[in-house]
Order: C-alpha cells, then structure tokens, then sequence
C-alpha cells in the first residue's frame, strides 16, 4: 500500500487476493439454481402453498415470520434443493396456518427459541472451553455442540457433563479432527511487522468510515495484533487500525487509509482482470450457497451452517486462557492461515461476513466462521463501499444474525449435524473424531469460475 496507488495496485488492495470469478453468471455452476432460481416463483395463496425463492429473498422472508410469529418462531433455514424456507414454530394450529399463508414451509418442534437461547448461555457460563463452539441447529432444533481435537480428558468429560445437563433432545455433541484457530498467518494479500516477525491477513470489503474517510473491514485478531497495515511484505505502512473488536462480541477491524484521497472501490477482485461488484451488506441463511475469498487460498464456496455461533479459541497471549468470540456465522467452507479478513459474500454482490477462524483446511475440510459484515457496520458506524465505483452502501432490511440460528447442512434433505455427530445420552462414539467436513483441492486460480469447497 503506498500513497499514490495505481488503479491497477487499489484494485488488487480492494479485497486480499484472488482466484478468478468473473461476472455473478458464470460462478460454480451447481451454485447457480439456488441463487437464482425462484424468480417469479409461486406466492402464498389463501391454502398455505409454500412459495418458491431465492436464497438471498430467505431473510427478507424470515424476518417477516419473526415478526408474525414472535415467541412461537423457532428458527428456519433455507432448503436450497426445494427453493423453499423452512420455519420451526412452537404453538397451536393457528400459528402454523399463519406461517404457512407467509410462504413457509412449516414445521412443529419441541424447543422453542428462549429455550435454545437458554442452553447456549448454561454452555458459556459451564463450558467455555478452548477448541469449543456451538450453534443452533434449526434442521434438527438442537444445539450443535463441537470440540475440535485438543479437547480431551477431562475437558472433554465437562463438556460432555454440560451438554447432558442440558436435558434429553436439547443438544447434539460432535468431534471435529482440525483444531480451531484464527487464520493470521500466511497469505500474501495485506501484511504488517510486528515484533518478532510479521503478520498476514485478507482485506475484506471496503467502506468508508463514519467521518468520511475511506477505509477497509478485516478481521478483529488481525487489528489486534498489528496497527499498521501494508499491501507488500516490506512496504511501508499506508492504512492504521480505526477500531479492533477481538475477542467478544465479534471479530473486526475498522482500518482506515493512511491517504484521505484514497479511492477503492467496493467489490472482491478475483484475479485475471474480474471482480464482483459488491452493492450491498446483508444476512446470511443457514442453508444458502456461500463465496468465500481469501489471500492463501482464493475463491471457495460451501453453505451457511449456522448463525450466532459462538466459538471458544485458545487464546494466543495466555496459554491457559481462552477467547471467546460470539455471533458469528458458521459455514462448511474451507480456510487456511491468511485468509483472516478475507471476504464472505454471495454471488450476487451481498457482503456477508469476515473470515473469522476454525478448524480443518482446504484439503481435508472443516468448519470456518464468520464476522457478520452488518455487526460490524452498525459497531463502527461504517458504510459499505469505498469511493469511485463504489457501492451506495446500503444494507439488506433484513433479519439479523441474532436469536435463531443452525449449524444445518444446506442440502435439501431434513437431516441433522452429518456423521460423527453424537446425540448425547444415546450411546453415540464420543472420541471419533467426525467425517462430516467436506474436502477439496485448493484453488489455484487457473480456471473462469472453479473455486473448491
């Protein structure tokens, strides 16, 4: 990053790198029909058809039933092989013809949404343990509770106390094989020396601060470990930490241009000369078709699996400490060190998220987490885009990543968390580790729209 930037060089610094992706018509193609498809699709009629939709029209949808249904709502996700939303409600047979009149698909469950939200906070008050996370899975209506390989021993048997001590049909318990972690190392997109070395992450989306200035969102551990940031390894520093939120309620950074006159535009710069336009923040749905760009790895795609997730990180400055981090999106997508910050987003120019953390690797697959791109605009008072070209900055009327969420996987089946999960009390193998992680080859850039889960 340098003070009189090239359009080519402001660009390149407008997301950290890049495989190629081209115009939102030519992305993974067994993407294309849940993103588009529904156009025109059925309405509601007076006898409850549920209609057909696009995943980005979900929310709007879901936020219309949380406002129907108010406590008897128990959380949806999107079924992406029917184009339908899928809606928990707890209550009588009058709520359901409601929810079904919306355009619901409409199930009745046993946990209502304030019983959910209960057991998550008896997780955090008795087992905030390093390597730790759950979420809300609406597929089956059970908290998913997953511990990655360094929980074991006695960890492990409190763990398991407290998911039991939740009470039978509450929650699911699972073993992930990678162990979470931020991604702050590796990757080439922006870079900042520190002591002791330096530090790698991706540049997510670019926006314009609350006083004007231009400025750019990446992950919060990023901010946290370095305040000035540069495009090359031994560039000078041209861009400083506004605002960095890690751990807590969220992963993000606010970090603005060292040049007021900098310029960069609001879209993902995919390599090869594309990029994809980014018009607006919106929310995610457990269930919809993701893109997930990153300076190490490029361009993969995957599912939203849940919302408001909250993960427990070892910490990295006590060695028996943790860091807790809450309301995140949980996804299937893979990530590596150096795609911290790096953008989350849909094909049709929706900023969804920050690359965050997790487990596993763009090999063998694993679980990856999310900043939600609205929390951290409504924290720093940002707006999405960053100057000429940009986006109006607008932000998707929708439901936020709050209350009801899932860890579902985003198939049009009704099956729960995947293998190797272990519905506790039912004798389930509590050691293996779980197979459920998709695997695939890194991208390497070298095809129109290839990127790999």
């Amino acid at each position: 990053m340098s003070h009189k930037r090239t359009p080519r060089r402001k660009a390149a610094m407008a997301v950290g790198g890049a495989a190629a992706l081209g115009a939102a018509a030519f992305l993974l193609p067994h993407a294309n029909a849940s993103q588009d498809a529904g156009d025109g699709g059925r309405a509601p009629g007076a006898d409850g058809t549920a209609r057909t939709l696009r995943a980005t029209d979900a929310p709007d949808l879901d936020a219309r039933l949380r406002r129907l249904l108010g406590d008897t709502f128990a959380g949806s996700y999107y079924d992406s092989g029917r184009q339908q939303l899928v809606v928990n409600v707890v209550g009588d047979d009058n709520v359901i013809v409601q929810a079904k009149k919306a355009g619901a698909v409409v199930r009745r469950v046993a946990n209502s949404a304030a019983e959910l939200r209960a057991a998550t906070r008896t997780l955090k008050a008795e087992a905030a343990i390093p390597g730790t996370s759950w979420a809300v899975d609406p597929r089956t209506d059970k908290i998913l509770v997953t511990a990655d390989s360094t929980v074991t021993g006695a960890q492990w048997d409190r763990l398991r106390s407290a998911v039991r001590g939740l009470g039978p049909g509450m929650a699911t318990l699972k073993k992930s094989a990678g162990t979470f972690k931020t991604f702050a190392s590796g990757g080439d997109a922006i870079f900042s020396r520190v002591q002791g070395g330096s530090v790698r992450c991706s540049l997510g989306f670019n926006v314009t601060a609350a006083d004007g200035s231009p400025a750019f969102l990446t992950a919060g551990h990023c901010g946290v470990a370095a305040e000035k940031w540069s495009d090359t390894e031994t560039g000078e520093p041209t861009a400083t930490v506004d605002r960095a939120t890690f751990p807590g309620e969220g992963d993000f950074s606010l970090v603005t241009y060292d040049d007021p006159g900098t310029r960069a535009p609001s879209e993902v710069d995919t390599g090869d000369g594309r990029t994809v336009p980014i018009s607006r923040a919106a929310e995610a749905t457990v269930g919809q078709a993701v893109f997930r760009m990153g300076s190490t790895t490029g361009l993969h795609d995957g599912r939203v699996t849940g919302l408001d997730a909250t993960v427990n990180f070892q910490s990295e400055t006590d060695p028996g400490g943790v860091d807790t981090v809450t309301g995140l999106i949980q996804t299937d997508v893979c990530a590596e060190p150096g795609d911290s910050g790096g953008p989350l987003f849909t094909q049709d120019g929706g900023a969804l998220g920050l690359t965050s953390g997790g487990s596993g690797d763009c090999t063998g697959g694993g679980e990856t987490f999310f900043q939600p791109v609205t929390t951290a605009l409504r924290a720093t008072g940002a707006t999405l885009g960053g100057g000429a070209g940009g986006a109006s900055g607008g932000t998707d009327d929708q439901a936020g990543a709050g209350d009801e969420s899932g860890a579902g996987a985003g198939s049009g089946d009704e099956a729960g968390s995947g293998a190797g999960g272990d519905p506790v009390g039912e004798g389930g193998d509590s050691s293996a580790p779980s197979d459920a992680s998709r695997s695939g080859a890194a991208d390497d850039g070298s095809s129109a729209l290839t990127g790999t889960r």
